[in-house]
């Protein structure tokens, strides 16, 4: 397994009347963040919010290419990120334990904090097609290029960590300095992990580790 530090690349906020930063989502030009009551548009090169929908939002977040999906309590939203519009809700499958959420393969694939699981979910009806067993708490998830990424943050130590999609196995990890959390993760397509950074209100931009093979 391949062992790094992460190598932080900007850090944003913290920002005013933002206590917690839970999930974050990318949708090619702005980072959305939830912090518990509304759903934050950062613009990752001013560093400025330049917008936000009012709605509940204490965990993962994801964007398909058109709409945001929320998790909120025990449910996940589908929402116009436009108008913020709730266009349809699901249930969550760790009811209320879950953490991160991730667009992929046309499916939604959800962290389960506490029960160290990863679900690939049906975004039309919440069924479960598949889980995968991870061996931490779970917390930020996201696809890049086709791995599957997931923040870690467990004993005051946080990591973010690319695992086998079939087994679970850990490929490698990516370690957080000390102090610094990963609540919720995602992926700019590029070189970058926008990472959320929990109590602390900020996002922190960190380098995503790229092998010979890409």
């Amino acid at each position: 397994m391949k062992h790094t530090r992460a190598e932080i690349l900007r850090e944003y906020g913290p920002f005013p009347d933002v206590r917690g930063v839970h999930g974050v989502s990318f949708d090619g030009q702005r980072v959305w963040f939830a912090s518990g009551d509304r759903l934050n548009a950062l613009d990752p090169e001013s560093g400025e919010i330049v917008g936000a929908l009012e709605v509940a939002a204490d965990a993962g977040t994801a964007f398909d290419g058109k709409h945001l999906f929320q998790i909120a309590g025990a449910v996940i939203r589908k929402i116009d990120p436009r108008t913020g519009a709730v266009l349809s809700t699901i249930p969550a499958p760790g009811n209320g334990g879950d953490s991160g959420l991730a667009w992929a393969e046309g499916t939604l694939w959800v962290g389960q904090h506490r029960g160290r699981k990863i679900h690939q979910v049906d975004p039309a009806t919440g069924a479960v097609l598949r889980t995968i067993e991870c061996d931490r708490f779970v917390t930020g998830v996201t696809w890049v290029d086709g791995e599957l990424w997931h923040g870690t943050w467990q004993d005051e130590a946080s990591d973010v960590r690319r695992i086998d999609p079939a087994t679970g196995e850990v490929l490698e990890r990516v370690e957080m300095p000390a102090g610094t959390g990963v609540s919720g993760l995602e992926s700019d397509s590029g070189d970058r992990f926008f990472c959320g950074g929990g109590s602390s209100a900020k996002v922190r931009a960190i380098r995503r580790p790229m092998t010979a093979t890409r």
